[in-house]
């Protein structure tokens, strides 16, 4: 399976193309053709024939594919796993993530001596 920035029901904000600025989540992500499918961003129009259900046929609306290199994640959602290893929501914009340990660097050596 190919690793992928984004997940299934990841916030998201598209940063290219014909609808940058858009918001939302992901419906459904397709790894292999690199896109994916955002609730409410690039609606289009989809003609149904005729059939038992539809005797004069339909015209639906639904969300259309957008690469994923288009798109920049908002907030992740929390990842199911077994393990006790959890998750928790990150916001790109404002920067909140879970605290992490700092590390500190040793002084460097001073090269002044001679």
């Amino acid at each position: 399976m190919i690793k992928t920035h984004v997940n299934t029901g990841d916030i998201v904000k598209v940063i290219a193309g014909n609808h940058r600025g858009a918001q939302g989540k992901i419906l459904r992500v397709l790894r292999e053709k690199d896109q994916i499918f955002i609730e409410g961003v690039r609606m289009i129009k989809k003609h149904l024939g005729r059939s038992q259900d539809r005797p004069q046929g339909e015209i639906i609306e639904k969300e259309g594919p957008i690469h994923i290199s288009n798109v920049k994640l908002m907030e992740a959602v929390a990842a199911k796993s077994s393990s006790k290893k959890s998750t928790k929501k990150v916001n790109a914009e404002t920067g909140e993530t879970p605290k992490k340990k700092t590390r500190t660097k040793k002084e460097a050596p001073s090269h002044q001596e001679k």
